[in-house]
């Protein structure tokens, strides 16, 4: 069995321009107005995982691993929210993810299959208290089950638009197993290529429970493998199923593995 975790995080930051230069340290942490549009970072795990960020602006054209791709005003419900509003975090969570399939011509499936994630971020909390209301999603290269952060490319929009987005961005693995492996670009060496996602409930589903959700994706995963490869005597199959958590943020989705190094 595989179980990953998405990396799709509630946390607090704010951003400068686009060009090589941006705000001061100072000035992002205490940033009442909303982030610019398409502005460039290199984000570590480090700087993701806490509440706040102020990893300075650098030009696309330089390398980057992050590039915020929506951002803007909160919603006027918010205005006397709590900044860890658990109403926020469910807006900002549907938000991001709409607005990055948009952005990267992509439907939830190929997203869940891709080697690319995102953060979205907030005002400071004395920022916050001060008035500031605005929200700012970035797409991150790398980090999606478990990969490391790669360099993107000068822009991202419609990075995976067509019926044959670029091996570099999807989702493979290498090892025995999936769970097991490393995760990689389909465009590296591998023996395992993430083919399909299939639902495990519907939209306004209480959460069934752990051995529901695994029973689920181990049968339809075969079933969707088995087709993708074309239907041979034998094949291997893995997935990866979410748990209650991934659920409660709206995800209904497993993603199914073929054992492949095509």
């Amino acid at each position: 069995m595989t179980r990953l975790v998405l990396l799709l995080l509630t946390l607090a930051a704010l951003s400068g321009g686009c060009g090589g230069s941006g705000p001061s340290k100072a000035a992002q942490a205490e940033a009442t107005t909303p982030p610019q549009m398409h502005a460039c970072r290199n984000l570590t795990r480090a700087a993701v995982a806490k509440p706040s960020n102020t990893t300075p602006v650098v030009d696309c054209a330089d390398p980057h691993n992050a590039e915020t791709y929506a951002a803007g005003p909160l919603p006027a419900r918010f205005k006397h929210a709590a900044i860890d509003d658990h109403k926020l975090a469910d807006w900002a969570y549907d938000t991001c993810a709409a607005r990055l399939e948009r952005h990267l011509g992509a439907d939830q499936s190929l997203l869940m299959r891709s080697m690319l994630s995102w953060v979205w971020f907030g005002p400071s909390r004395s920022a916050w208290a001060d008035g500031a209301r605005w929200y700012r999603c970035d797409l991150i290269g790398g980090g999606q089950a478990g990969a490391a952060y790669v360099d993107l490319p000068t822009s991202t929009r419609n990075l995976l638009r067509g019926k044959n987005p670029d091996d570099r961005w999807l989702a493979c693995a290498r090892g025995k197993s999936v769970d097991g492996g490393e995760k990689v670009s389909c465009a590296d060496k591998h023996t395992w290529r993430a083919v399909t996602t299939i639902k495990v409930g519907s939209p306004n589903a209480a959460y069934p429970g752990d051995a529901a959700v695994v029973a689920t994706s181990k049968q339809y995963c075969s079933s969707s493998v088995h087709a993708w490869l074309g239907y041979p005597k034998t094949y291997d199959y893995a997935y990866t199923w979410f748990g209650e958590d991934e659920w409660a943020a709206g995800n209904r989705r497993s993603v199914c593995w073929a054992r492949t190094d095509k």
